[in-house]
């Protein structure tokens, strides 16, 4: 389900004006990590008035915000969040994998999968064992434009300035003229749910809902000499065979910031940060002559897993035997130490 634009920023009901007064968010970025480069995934979805060498003012008044969403931009993921859940597009005979979100991420590793999550061949889906991350193994996917690519980060003061809590979500509704009890209100509740969550033994965890506060995650954890990556897509194709080509290349040591794009009227990140993770660039090579940079996250320790999470469903081992991986849809971003 689509969050309609007006819903995203044109009705937000604040009687004030934010000035970005701080540094705008690209040069934020730069401030911060000076030799590390923006990954697609985040300069996609910077404001193009956010920008350096643009103007970083955003007024707020009792019309909405004086914003627009920017231009749509080209992408591509494996994943195609939608009303009603994931679709996973593998599986061996073309047909799709249906992961439904319910209300839980398959990127939270805290919650069973529901009855609902796996139909049609559940054999193959968005996991993987790292023993097949090599050149030669074939993978059937399916990489389609991220389906909330208008979700564009918001500067921090207004950000910040708008409620991202459970006990607020009604309010949050509000502001943007979001039905309750409509779908799009569902989402946003399971969003911020999933976010007030515990993390898992072993892995710290934050909300991001700025493109500053996810540069301070990420470097409060692992420095400021770290590498930023994301999935490129070559071009969007339909349900076709990837061969994982030569260069497989692991990134950086065993431990990572991963920030997962979440289902939200802005941009928000579910990140979170793990000593027991491995990131790997993958090259793919469509059925088509399509090229892919592909970037895949093994979890090398998942004995705190829910015994019941979808990727031990599809892969059939059980939590803390083999390292489970997967791929990053492309508005997903990894850290890594250099």
């Amino acid at each position: 389900m689509e969050f309609p634009l007006l819903c995203m920023f044109a009705l937000l009901n604040l009687a004030l004006v934010v000035t970005h007064a701080a540094l705008p968010p690209e040069v934020y970025w730069k401030s911060k990590l000076p030799t590390t480069p923006m990954p697609k995934a985040i300069a996609d979805i910077l404001h193009p008035e956010w920008v350096e060498g643009k103007s970083t003012s955003v007024a707020v008044g009792k019309g909405g915000v004086n914003v627009d969403a920017g231009k749509t931009k080209p992408g591509g993921t494996s994943v195609n969040v939608g009303k009603g859940g994931v679709n996973v597009n593998t599986g061996p005979k073309g047909k799709p994998v249906h992961v439904g979100v319910g209300p839980h991420s398959p990127f939270d590793y805290n919650y069973a999968a529901s009855e609902t999550q796996l139909h049609d061949d559940p054999s193959v889906a968005l996991f993987f064992l790292e023993k097949d991350l090599h050149h030669g193994t074939k993978l059937d996917l399916h990489f389609t434009n991220p389906s909330n690519i208008e979700a564009t980060f918001l500067p921090r003061p207004l950000a910040d300035s708008i409620p991202f809590s459970s006990n607020k979500v009604n309010e949050m509704l509000d502001k943007f003229s979001i039905k309750p009890g409509s779908d799009e209100a569902q989402i946003v509740k399971n969003t911020i749910s999933e976010c007030e969550e515990p993390s898992i033994r072993g892995e710290e965890k934050r909300c991001v809902t700025s493109l500053e506060s996810m540069v301070d995650f990420a470097t409060s954890k692992l420095g400021n000499n770290v590498d930023a990556v994301s999935t490129e897509v070559e071009k969007e194709s339909e349900l076709q065979q990837y061969t994982i080509a030569p260069g497989v290349k692991k990134l950086g040591e065993n431990k990572a910031v991963v920030c997962h794009k979440q289902k939200y009227p802005y941009a928000v990140f579910y990140c979170h940060k793990s000593d027991t993770t491995r990131a790997y660039s993958v090259p793919l090579e469509g059925a088509d002559g399509s090229r892919v940079k592909a970037v895949a996250v093994c979890h090398t320790d998942t004995s705190h897993w829910n015994p019941k999470h979808l990727a031990f469903q599809v892969l059939k081992v059980q939590p803390g035997t083999l390292p489970v991986c997967h791929f990053l849809p492309q508005d997903h971003v990894v850290f890594v130490p250099k």
